[in-house]
């Protein structure tokens, strides 16, 4: 005899079940949550804005991923340090500028890898500049005074790519001055 069949759970159910709780109940539920596992942790703290520095754990996930220690064999895993953008916005989703600089960190960091080490190949470079667009056409809806370090981030990457090959350092200059033309004659 098989064991009876469990029903998915989905939202409205989860939501019914937490509607039933008392809010010291509540409470312990969430402090459960937020000790079992540092990705939850670092979720509410940033959610909440608790803490000096938010999306310091997620810059690191990041780093660990786009420029992992190649001495210790470690690979780069793109789609992870894109998660990690992916959860930060979840987790911050009032936070645009904090957003702004994990993109143009995650191109930082291959930038910074290939500079290093050398051409890496093309699905990398494509990561790289799909990620830098995504960046410029965020920094474009923003006012000046907030746009312009990102911006000197992103000519900065446009500048440390010469010599990169696959076409990266001509997407990144292609990106940038059609964003910012006005700095093309510079």
């Amino acid at each position: 005899m098989s064991p009876p069949e469990r029903k998915k759970s989905n939202w409205s159910s989860v939501k019914a079940a937490l509607s039933q709780l008392k809010q010291d109940e509540l409470l312990g539920l969430l402090r459960d949550l937020y000790e079992v596992s540092p990705s939850n942790k670092q979720f509410m703290e940033a959610r909440l804005r608790i803490g000096a520095n938010q999306i310091a754990p997620f810059k690191k996930i990041v780093a660990d991923y786009m420029y992992p220690d190649v001495y210790k064999n470690r690979p780069v895993q793109i789609a992870k340090a894109k998660k990690a953008i992916s959860d930060y916005r979840k987790a911050a989703p009032s936070d645009a500028l904090g957003a702004i600089d994990l993109m143009i960190f995650f191109v930082e960091c291959g930038n910074r890898l290939t500079c290093d080490f050398g051409d890496i190949d093309e699905p990398f470079y494509d990561a790289l500049l799909s990620m830098y667009a995504k960046a410029v056409e965020a920094v474009v809806g923003l006012p000046e005074p907030a746009a312009e370090p990102f911006r000197n981030r992103l000519r900065e990457l446009t500048e440390s790519s010469k010599g990169i090959g696959w076409g990266y350092h001509d997407g990144l200059c292609d990106e940038y001055y059609s964003a910012f033309p006005e700095e093309d004659s510079e």
